[in-house]
This record gives C-alpha cells, structure tokens and sequence, in this order.
C-alpha cells in the first residue's frame, strides 16, 4: 500500500475575482521509506500541497489517500481521527507547548494519536533517546536551543508511527549545523520507521538526504 497519494488535486484561495488557483491538478504518491523534497520559491504551492495532502485543506477537486483510505469522502470526525493517526507534522516553528516538559508534549501527541499510556512513554523513551534528548525529557521548551527544540518536534511527530510524516520548513530557522542534525534524525527515523516522508524547503543542505526532488512552480509540478 503506497501511504500518501494524490490524483489530479487542484486548490484555489479566495473567492470571486480574487480567486487565484493555488494547485493546478498535482498527482503524486510517495512510498512507505522515501525521503521526498518538495521545492520552489515561495508562492509556488508547496504550504497549500502540503496542507491538502494532510488533511487540513480541502481540495475543490481531485482525490487525497492517506495510509489507504481517501480523504474528504467521509464525515469531518473520521477524516480528523484518520488524519490524527497516518500523519505526523513538522513546521519551521516547533510549536511545542511551553507550560509541559518535553517529555509530557510527546505524550500529549501519543494521546491525540489514540495510543495507550504505556505505549507512549515507550515511543517517546525510544525517540528521545535516538536524538541524544533524553537527559532533556524533564525540561521546558524555553530552556532548549532552538536546534533542540526542533528535535523534540521531529519526536512529536513521530511517536504514534505514522505512515506520511509532513515537514513544512522544518530547518527555516536554524543555523547550518543545528539544521543539518535535524534534517538527518528526520531522515534516519523516517527510514527506521518506514515513514513516507515530504519536506517543503529552500534549505539545498537538506538535498543530501532525498530519495527524490520534486519541483513546483506557479502550483504545478515541472518535469
């Protein structure tokens, strides 16, 4: 089963004669392992693209499948508890919680996710350590770095498993080094966790690590 598939999905915003088609008919898939880069200035689509293909945007036409099952067909609460457990998020913030430690904002997410405690703590042990963050688990968010706090989000989002894991600028904000360790744990976890995985960037230190670029331009994918 291929986790993320779009079929000719198109997106405008705004309505009347401010209307501007944001996708023009994008059919991708991506495999459970891969490590796809999603390129282009800024405009070109590559939020919207990435929105639709989670599940937070509604495409005026076109097909979105996560993990097997379409998207948009079925009543708004089962395309929230599907999209809560095939797809994991990362964005140029880490958007962590600042009144809970690292450790309680990765369980939080396991919850959301629909795990059991003890499962949780177990994934959330097991990422923390992998990204050397385990000694941090009892911090808060203001008391990291903003490469660390980047790391903790990459965990976040990979706690409960997901088949597609989304990342929209996730080195945006970090130096050449801290970017670079960020881009390699998703990378590394992805592959561990046979995670399909697309990053939204202009950060060319992350090209490196792809399976394979994708470039969009005015809302369609060039050749």
């Amino acid at each position: 089963m291929i986790p993320l598939v779009l079929d000719g999905v198109s997106k405008t915003r705004g309505q009347g004669p401010r209307a501007v088609k944001v996708l023009h008919e994008i059919s991708l898939s991506v495999n459970a392992g891969e490590f796809v880069l999603l390129e282009g200035p800024s405009g070109s689509g590559k939020t919207t693209l990435l929105a639709v293909a989670g599940g937070i945007l509604t495409p005026e036409s076109g097909k979105v499948f996560l993990d097997g099952h379409q998207l948009h067909g079925n009543s708004r609460g089962l395309d929230r508890r599907r999209r809560a457990k095939a797809v994991g998020l990362v964005f140029q913030r880490s958007n962590l919680l600042p009144q809970l430690s690292i450790r309680e904002n990765l369980l939080l997410m396991g919850r959301i996710a629909g795990l059991k405690f003890e499962e949780a703590c177990r994934e959330a042990e097991d990422l923390l350590r992998r990204l050397d963050l385990l000694k941090l688990k009892d911090r808060y968010p203001h008391e990291l770095s903003c490469g660390e706090e980047q790391r903790v989000a990459v965990a976040r989002a990979l706690i409960h498993r997901p088949p597609v894991v989304l990342a929209d600028e996730p080195t945006g904000n970090l130096d050449s080094r801290a970017g670079q360790i960020v881009a390699e744990s998703l990378a590394e976890l992805a592959k561990v966790r046979n995670s399909a995985v697309v990053v939204a960037t202009h950060d060319i230190r992350i090209a490196s690590f792809a399976s394979r670029r994708i470039k969009i331009e005015d809302g369609r994918i060039q050749p």
